[in-house]
């Protein structure tokens, strides 16, 4: 549970800043009223966070765009445990309903299963993932 509270608060902060950093008024037009948010945390499994960041780096962020994923941001938490371990990130779909059809799409997609496979030749590199999908708030000034 300290997990999850934790990603909940430091996504919101980051998500809070993002739409401070844009400006209210570009941060409010630039997202779509029924636009979701979708923070997930990887947990590496032990010796695979460098291996793990390696991947996002250089695929994984763009098969994300490729199938209608929009990437936000991506963090690592400054302190010990979970900076020995931990990924988070935020990606921003249409609804929720085009966020199941682009992880479908991203997962059948056979260039991702050669990255995986290959980025995977010693062990799995995450041990748990914990997805949440959020929606902004009426008041929020990133939409």
């Amino acid at each position: 549970m300290l997990n999850s509270s934790f990603q909940v608060l430091f996504a919101g902060a980051a998500l809070f800043g993002l739409g401070f950093w844009m400006g209210r008024e570009k941060a409010a037009s630039a997202f779509d009223e029924g636009r979701v948010f979708e923070i997930r945390t990887y947990t590496a499994n032990e010796g695979k966070l460098d291996a793990l960041h390696a991947r996002f780096r250089n695929h994984t962020l763009r098969l994300f765009e490729k199938h209608g994923m929009q990437n936000i941001g991506y963090w690592s938490p400054l302190d010990a445990p979970l900076s020995q371990n931990t990924l988070i990130y935020v990606l921003a779909h249409k609804s929720r309903e085009a966020a199941e059809k682009s992880w479908d799409s991203f997962r059948n997609d056979p260039e991702w299963k050669k990255e995986q496979a290959a980025s995977e030749a010693n062990g799995k590199l995450v041990a748990k993932v914990e997805p949440v999908f959020v929606k902004a708030t009426d008041y929020s000034p990133m939409k």
